[in-house]
């Protein structure tokens, strides 16, 4: 044990004679936000791709177009809606709202909000919006919806990479 405590003591004493690098630096930061401001770039605040991207999303919903909605979203997405982990936008469209599209017969949204936040290659959305589908059998189903997103861009624009929906009956 005396070993111990002597070995602790002497490299504690060690530490305290050797200069640290980081006192070494100088204490101002600034030079690092340059490097920052590097990466993120003047564009940083156009948030105006990430915006068309969920604006055809909800366009290619209210069509019912499978196709155009795939493109929106990248291969690895994560899709939650109502409390539900719905897996990929693959898997989302294979196992729920694919089948749901051939019910539908109009699909339209109402007073749509957006607010979308660039941080470099990402961003993220809030969304709020109102819907009334009908569907085949004559049901109408309206409900107020909101939904929080974030996009990835790359080469090839912007994508969805994460989207999370939930809705409810309107209330007065």
């Amino acid at each position: 044990m005396t070993k111990t405590l002597t070995r602790i003591a002497a490299t504690a004493l060690v530490a305290t004679l050797i200069p640290l690098p980081a006192f070494a630096q100088q204490m101002d930061h600034s030079s690092h936000a340059n490097h920052q401001m590097h990466a993120m770039d003047a564009s940083a605040d156009d948030v105006a791709g990430a915006e068309e991207t969920l604006k055809a999303y909800r366009t290619a919903l209210e069509a019912r177009d499978a196709q155009a909605m795939r493109a929106l979203f990248d291969e690895d997405s994560a899709i939650f809606e109502n409390g539900k982990a719905e897996g990929s936008f693959a898997n989302y469209m294979e196992h729920h709202l694919g089948p749901e599209l051939d019910a539908i017969v109009s699909f339209t949204f109402t007073d749509p909000t957006l607010t979308v936040t660039r941080m470099g290659h990402m961003a993220h959305a809030n969304e709020t919006y109102g819907y009334r589908i009908e569907l085949t059998d004559g049901r109408v189903i309206e409900r107020d919806g909101v939904a929080t997103s974030v996009l990835a861009h790359d080469a090839d624009g912007w994508r969805i990479v994460q989207y999370h929906s939930s809705s409810r009956a309107p209330r007065n």
